[in-house]
Formats: C-alpha cells, structure tokens, sequence
C-alpha cells in the first residue's frame, strides 16, 4: 500500500512539474529587460491590462529591501501570473504558471534597492490581462537591511 501510495503521490508530481511553462528559457529577454514596460512587452507581447480585482500586498514602508514580503491573490481565473518592479536593474520578477487545480493565491518575498513601483499582471484563461500597482518606499540601505 505504501508503495502505491508514494508512486501515485510522484507521478502527480511529475505531472505537476511537467505542466509547468520555462519562462526563462522561452521567454529570455523578459529576464534581462531594464524597465517594466519592456519586461511585460518581452513576456506577453503588446498587451493593454484592464484594471481589475487582484489584491497585491506589500508593506507601505520596507525596513528591509532584501526581503520584502509581497503576495498576489485574484478571482480571475488565471493561466499566468507575473510579478515586475522597477526598483531594480532587471524589472522581472517572477511569472507563476497557473495550472487547474491551484487557487491564484502567491507569496514571496523580493529585493528592491530602492524605493518603486510593484505590478502584477494576471494572464486570464479568457485570453485577457490584468493588472495592479502598488507603490512602496524602501528604508535607507534597500538591500543592505
């Protein structure tokens, strides 16, 4: 029983794992783009987000630019969801690939060096994009602490 429960328990995970998009490797130019804009236009192409109900959270004030906790959560029923700043050299941050039976519902924590802009921007399985800002100072010393 053991042994039939940990193979299905891998083989989820294998199929998990191989659902999952290799945005550094097919979408290069995001990953090394300077600014916001350009990170967005290298990930998704000419997009105009709507505004919409997606909960971006971050401290108004980060005491610590090397570990600023942000979360993202929206109802929208996502096939991506792609988190920039323009704080930083390199404006990408992370982009999750959102599979059936994840709730679009993410936490992380990120460095900024200064204060600046977050966005979130919400790939819709409707073909759609969606974003939010939110802006946030960084305490003097950004990523030092």
């Amino acid at each position: 029983m053991k042994k039939t429960m940990l193979t299905l328990v891998a083989v989820a995970a294998m199929t998990v794992s191989l659902s999952a998009t290799d945005y550094r490797a097919e979408k290069p130019d995001t990953w090394i783009a300077h600014d916001v804009p350009t990170a967005i236009k290298a990930l998704y192409g000419e997009i105009t987000p709507a505004d919409a109900a997606i909960k971006l959270k971050a401290p108004k004030v980060a005491s610590n630019g090397g570990a600023i906790p942000v979360s993202v959560k929206t109802d929208i029923p996502a096939k991506s969801i792609a988190i920039f700043q323009d704080a930083n050299p390199e404006a990408a941050v992370v982009v999750f690939t959102v599979t059936e039976d994840m709730v679009e519902d993410f936490g992380l924590k990120i460095k900024m060096k200064k204060s600046g802009t977050i966005t979130a921007i919400v790939e819709g399985k409707d073909g759609k994009f969606y974003s939010k800002k939110l802006t946030l100072e960084v305490a003097l010393g950004g990523c030092e602490g």
